[in-house]
């Protein structure tokens, strides 16, 4: 069954359509609230309560975007209700089978990355991990942060200029 088929037996109140819908979405959700954020110990209070939400809204659901594209939305707007404190974000370097050196710059790398993009303001921080690791579109990420896709593409852009100045910058320090 595709999307939109669970999707309206979802809104019909079949349960086990909206779990699926749950299982094809939550680690996606989970993960990117997670990176955003940084904060472990609140994100599967805001994962489930979006689904929460998604469930109750289903009704207002237009279809113009992707499901994942408008839980992504619930998610950033539970996470911000409920923030109390700074964002840090982590970014995963994933297991590598490399070399013990490619793996201490990997380290390197990841922890300089968190770094900066805690620096980041939180539109910037949330374009670049919706597309740079999330692969969502410009389109997509317009209609979840409420900006234009134009403006999308420019934080971007800009956000990754910043990102490759400081790698510069810590590479000269460093050599």
């Amino acid at each position: 069954m595709d999307e939109p088929q669970l999707i309206a037996r979802a809104r019909q109140g079949d349960h086990n359509a909206f779990r699926t819908l749950y299982e094809l979405h939550v680690d996606g959700l989970y993960r990117f609230l997670k990176q955003f954020s940084g904060n472990h110990d609140d994100v599967e209070d805001w994962v489930q309560r979006s689904f929460i939400r998604a469930y109750r809204a289903l009704d207002r659901f237009g279809g113009r975007s992707r499901f994942a594209t408008w839980l992504i939305a619930i998610g950033l707007n539970e996470m911000r209700s409920d923030r109390r404190k700074p964002a840090m974000v982590i970014v995963d370097g994933g297991a590598e089978a490399a070399a013990e050196e490619d793996l201490a710059e990997r380290f390197v790398w990841d922890d300089l990355m968190r770094g900066w993009l805690a620096e980041l303001d939180e539109t910037k921080r949330a374009v670049f991990l919706l597309y740079e690791v999330e692969g969502f579109s410009h389109a997509e990420i317009a209609a979840m942060l409420e900006i234009g896709e134009s403006a999308s593409r420019t934080i971007l852009a800009r956000t990754k200029q910043w990102l490759r100045e400081q790698w510069n910058r810590e590479r000269k320090e460093a050599g």
